[in-house]
């Protein structure tokens, strides 16, 4: 028997729907919000204001692009959390009432578990267990998979984010949001010449906002000495905050790796899209004999097809959702 499900995304900023037949993936459509950029980053409230004027066009157009009318839909999937509250419930909301007005079951997928099903979203998948680092602007977690449904968070990030250290250090920087694509092209055309600290963290876990502090009292103390410093190093200081951010990630990965004994190993999430996170990822898997995998871009930041393989694989286990489910800002996995 055929499964055909619609997928809803809009844990964050970007509204996204997506359609997927038998596990294949059919569309998988984003309506980013750009009005963000004046502000340095996401306002909660303007983004769910975006999310009401989205959500409908954007359902559309995925219907549109796989070529399903929703009367083939056996089930829809969408976010629960985690997210922004607000934005989380405009999908929820329009979740259940598209699922309730064609008799349909409802599927709740936790964002994060969805970044690590990204993988599955098209070949070449890895196989169980594997290891999966998820990086993103909210989360940094080392993640064992043992199936589909069967996941493990064995390190995570006890203050802020990989994502987050990027973007408050472009706003340092005077770089528009997000600043970690810009960051990223930066850094390819300079050199890691100045050396930032590594936060001493035992075992799996991480710790950015020291990074963060030693970053900012950096440029303070050189543009007290020249006002032009960061114009005059620009790529050679975006090329350092990556490599240091890069390299945290990588050690964390390759001790979490060696402490499970396995050998797939993924990166995920928006920051899985940084160039010199996936160039690394590659050449530490040929150093120790891993299998490594990496998401295309479409599938590492926030979009609907993840929540879409999500929802196929809980729908297989027969993991439907209430019509009285809540969004969850904070819901661990």
């Amino acid at each position: 028997m055929s499964i055909t499900i619609l997928a809803i995304e809009s844990s964050c900023d970007d509204t996204s729907a997506a359609v997927l037949r038998d596990g294949e993936v059919l569309s998988n459509c984003v309506a980013n919000q750009e009005a963000h950029s004046v502000y340095g980053g996401v306002v909660p409230e303007v983004a769910s204001r975006a999310h009401q004027i989205n959500i409908v066009p954007v359902v559309e157009l995925a219907l549109q692009k796989a070529g399903v009318n929703k009367r083939e839909l056996d089930a829809v999937a969408f976010t629960r959390g985690p997210g922004l509250i607000g934005s989380l419930l405009v999908g929820t909301a329009f979740a259940k009432a598209y699922a309730l007005s064609l008799g349909i079951p409802l599927v709740e997928a936790n964002h994060m578990q969805a970044h690590v099903l990204a993988h599955f979203a098209e070949p070449p998948k890895p196989s169980f267990p594997f290891l999966c680092l998820t990086v993103s602007g909210g989360h940094t977690q080392l993640v064992l998979v043992h199936s589909h449904l069967d996941m493990e968070v064995i390190g995570h990030s006890l203050d802020d984010a990989a994502g987050e250290a990027f973007d408050k250090t472009g706003k340092l920087l005077g770089l528009d949001y997000p600043a970690g694509p810009l960051i990223d092209r930066l850094a390819q055309k300079g050199k890691p010449v100045f050396d930032f600290p590594e936060p001493q963290i035992p075992g799996l876990d991480f710790s950015f906002s020291g990074l963060k502090t030693a970053i900012l009292y950096f440029l303070r103390q050189e543009k007290a000495n020249n006002p032009d410093f960061i114009g005059e190093n620009l790529t050679d200081i975006c090329a350092s905050v990556q490599n240091r951010i890069v390299s945290i990630l990588l050690k964390k990965l390759a001790l979490a790796a060696d402490q499970a004994g396995v050998r797939e190993v993924a990166i995920a999430g928006g920051v899985s899209a940084n160039s010199a996170l996936r160039a690394g990822l590659e050449q530490l898997g040929k150093e120790k004999g891993w299998n490594t995998y990496i998401p295309r871009f479409e599938y590492c930041t926030d979009n609907a097809g993840m929540i879409a393989v999500a929802g196929y694989y809980k729908y297989l286990e027969g993991a439907f959702a209430s019509q009285d489910v809540e969004p969850l800002a904070r819901w661990k996995f």
